[in-house]
């Protein structure tokens, strides 16, 4: 009886230690993945209501990200190609907050909203569209929210290094 209480004890010792290790090892993994939960927004009457025409087309691709930058994709994602054509300009819905713009950017793909700032940016949300899936890139001087369905992408980029906050969407 005593032999068999001790291989039970020692039974239930190891596997307490092998799930505080495993627990440990994906908390320590997962730790740094974590993005800030977004902020709520408020909409108002003209917000909903008005539509202008989408954003103008630009011959020029997006600028490439700075190459001593660190992106941290939210999903390990092959290299995209550069963009074939570009657009530049925010939907029209906007809100004003103190000292910043937030603005929405409509793509075929889904939503980004950033909140422009005088020497920054935030991405407040992304949003995928139907069929569509999402993965965001941040570093210190640009954000980048790409929306993929199968060959299709789409890029919303925002980049603020060499001035303000201005953001270009390119379809490849």
């Amino acid at each position: 009886m005593r032999r068999g209480l001790v291989h039970v004890l020692a039974w239930s010792l190891a596997t307490g230690a092998a799930a505080t290790l495993s627990w440990w090892g994906v908390h320590t993994a997962m730790a740094g993945t974590v993005y800030d939960p977004p902020r709520a927004l408020p909409l108002t009457a003209a917000d909903a209501g008005s539509r202008e025409p989408g954003p103008d087309v630009s011959p020029t691709p997006p600028p490439a990200p700075p190459a001593s930058a660190s992106p941290r994709p939210s999903r390990t994602p092959a290299a995209p190609a550069p963009s074939r054509t570009a657009t530049t300009g925010p939907s029209p819905t906007a809100s004003a907050t103190a000292g910043s713009t937030v603005r929405s950017y409509d793509t075929d793909g889904g939503r980004a909203v950033f909140d422009l700032g005088r020497t920054s940016a935030t991405l407040v949300s992304a949003t995928p569209g139907a069929g569509w899936s999402m993965q965001v890139w941040k570093t210190e001087s640009w954000i980048r929210v790409e929306f993929a369905s199968g060959a299709d992408r789409v890029s919303v980029f925002c980049t603020w290094h060499d001035g303000p906050p201005r953001v270009e969407i390119g379809t490849y």
